[in-house]
């Protein structure tokens, strides 16, 4: 009766302990932490990617003799087509899954850069760098990074979103010091031929490690309590990205915000990164000493975005942009009496300064198209993501006119200044009444 007795409490105990399975059985790290790891490599590798050209500007010249314009508007088309791609390439992911996108992407910036190496004609750079290099980084911007979080985590999405936009500061940090001495040491080809190589090594990485969905490999997302299933493709994702973008055009707030992040842009990646090296080489400081002072840029950097997220948690984010801007805007107008030869205290202070303020407007025009947008309010970021690129594309391109045509970039840098100003007075312009999220609809 006993043996009988234990014998059924066995039986009882096994049929109530779960059976694990397999796909789904917990690990020491969770499966999200290496998808995060790999997106946070493959971003770092796009900010190498688009960190290039404003090294490549003097040896292009010297070389081929062409403008710095024709050369600023290979750079316009790269930045363009980094904002206008993110949108589309987020459908993409939802139709054929993040692995192709990537992989793809990244294939298509190894034959751009990589096809540079044999160019002789002004219109092959911006077809290779222009084009292709502008398409596959573009399909890596912050959409991909937002796309990874939203499938893999519901817990510590801050903290993930956090580290993945500061890959792209992280990635400058890195590439920015060895590209410029490979291009003064050897010469800018093999300065391109080592971009195709780390688009290419990192394939095998995303087409392992970077599965689409947690329900690929039988788990839930990080922090889930339940399982979620994957969700079917959407075909229509493009379609709804418009007709958000239609709506959004008939609103105020998204042309102020839109406006405020092009000029945010255009005195960050299209002035900055672009022609800070050529202009600070103008001034007779080596290419490699100007590099790593915009590598430090992105040390800072992070410091800002973090500091800036915890101050739009706190502070109205309109006045938040307006200090931003303004602080910027002045800052440009001192930068060229702090152009040397040599490394000064003022240029390390401008530098830090203008490392923390680069992304520091992310955070409080997020907020902003959150409030105003409700949940079309990524969609809605993106497309002001976008007009952020076309910014910097303009002046990527007219800044490279003006030292062609001035010779120096003295305009350049008081042109930019009066646009800072400009927007911190179109970030007090943005009424605080939320527009109804039906009007989007």
């Amino acid at each position: 009766m006993t043996q009988t007795t234990d014998a059924a409490a066995a039986a009882a105990a096994s049929e109530a302990r779960p059976e694990p399975t397999r796909p789904g059985r917990p690990t020491r790290v969770h499966r999200a932490w290496w998808v995060a790891a790999v997106t946070f490599v493959t971003i770092i590798g796009a900010a190498a990617f688009r960190s290039l050209p404003g090294i490549l500007i003097d040896p292009l010249h010297q070389e081929f003799g062409w403008s710095r314009g024709v050369i600023g508007a290979a750079v316009s088309v790269n930045l363009a087509l980094y904002g206008l791609t993110a949108p589309f390439a987020a459908a993409l992911m939802d139709r054929f899954g993040i692995r192709r996108v990537v992989a793809v992407a990244l294939m298509v910036i190894a034959l751009g850069s990589g096809l540079t190496v044999w160019m002789n004609s002004a219109w092959q750079l911006i077809l290779c760098w222009g084009l292709l290099v502008g398409l596959g980084s573009g399909s890596m911007a912050l959409a991909f990074a937002a796309t990874v979080t939203n499938r893999w985590f519901t817990e510590r999405r801050g903290l993930v979103t956090g580290v993945l936009t500061a890959a792209s500061a992280s990635g400058q940090l890195i590439f920015l010091p060895l590209l410029s001495w490979i291009v003064e040491t050897y010469d800018w080809r093999p300065a391109a031929v080592t971009v195709a190589l780390a688009a290419l090594a990192v394939v095998p990485f995303v087409w392992l490690l970077l599965h689409d969905h947690p329900a690929d490999v039988g788990q839930k997302p990080y922090g889930a309590k339940e399982f979620v299933p994957k969700p079917a493709p959407v075909p229509g994702a493009a379609r709804r990205a418009l007709t958000v973008l239609f709506a959004a055009v008939r609103t105020g707030p998204f042309w102020l915000l839109a406006g405020t992040f092009a000029i945010c842009g255009a005195s960050t990646n299209g002035l900055i990164q672009t022609h800070f090296v050529p202009a600070a080489h103008d001034h007779g400081m080596p290419i490699t000493a100007a590099a790593s002072l915009l590598a430090v840029i992105g040390v800072f950097d992070v410091t800002g975005t973090i500091a800036s997220g915890w101050f739009t948690d706190r502070f109205e984010p309109r006045r938040l942009l307006a200090v931003y801007y303004a602080l910027r805007g002045v800052s440009l107008l001192f930068l060229p009496m702090l152009l040397a030869p040599s490394v000064h205290p003022p240029m390390i202070f401008f530098i830090v300064f203008y490392g923390l303020d680069w992304v520091a407007t992310v955070p409080p025009t997020l907020a902003l198209c959150r409030e105003h947008y409700g949940e079309d309010s990524a969609i809605v970021f993106g497309w002001v993501l976008a007009s952020h690129q076309v910014g910097a594309a303009l002046v990527a391109f007219l800044g490279g006119v003006a030292r062609d045509r001035f010779g120096s970039y003295d305009v350049v840098w008081i042109a930019s200044g009066a646009l800072c100003a400009a927007a911190a007075l179109m970030a007090l312009v943005i009424r605080r009444r939320p527009v109804p999220v039906a009007a989007l609809s």
